[in-house]
């Protein structure tokens, strides 16, 4: 595979489709985050390690993988896990024969917590995103963030 030229510069037009992306992403997000601090007081990452627990294997998950899942360091996984696991939501377990190895579980509070938030969350995410778009629009935004993923 051939390294990227540098010296090529992203043109006015390239360079304002980037800002409007990073601007959308920025304001749904900030918008998703403040209605559920407000209406459940869980932060959008919390409630983004809840889903990602509830979606695995017995509600667990190393806590490497679940820093890869969610997109953080594993010092910020681990710090978002600690406020989480002081609220009741999660438990955290050695891996037996693994020395190092730690597990984070969803706990039945953290499941609960996770429907109430998941009213919060998904209306939030109808009204300030998919209301915002005609279907084709949301298809064809899925297709082109797709490509900037694979």
């Amino acid at each position: 595979m051939t390294a990227p030229d540098r010296s090529v510069r992203p043109s006015r037009a390239e360079l304002a489709a980037w800002r409007a992306f990073l601007r959308a992403h920025a304001r749904v997000t900030r918008v998703l985050e403040a209605e559920l601090v407000a209406e459940q007081q869980l932060s959008l990452g919390g409630y983004d390690v809840l889903v990602q627990l509830a979606e695995a294997p017995d509600r667990k998950l190393r806590m490497a993988e679940l820093a890869d899942a969610v997109l953080l360091s594993r010092s910020g996984v681990t710090r978002l896990v600690d406020r989480l696991e002081r609220a009741g939501m999660v438990a955290r377990e050695r891996v037996p024969g693994d020395g190092r190895g730690v597990v984070a579980t969803l706990t039945d509070h953290g499941l609960d917590v996770l429907r109430t938030a998941s009213r919060t969350h998904l209306a939030g995410v109808s009204e300030h995103f998919v209301a915002r778009l005609s279907p084709e629009q949301l298809a064809y935004l899925g297709e082109l963030c797709g490509k900037l993923v694979d």
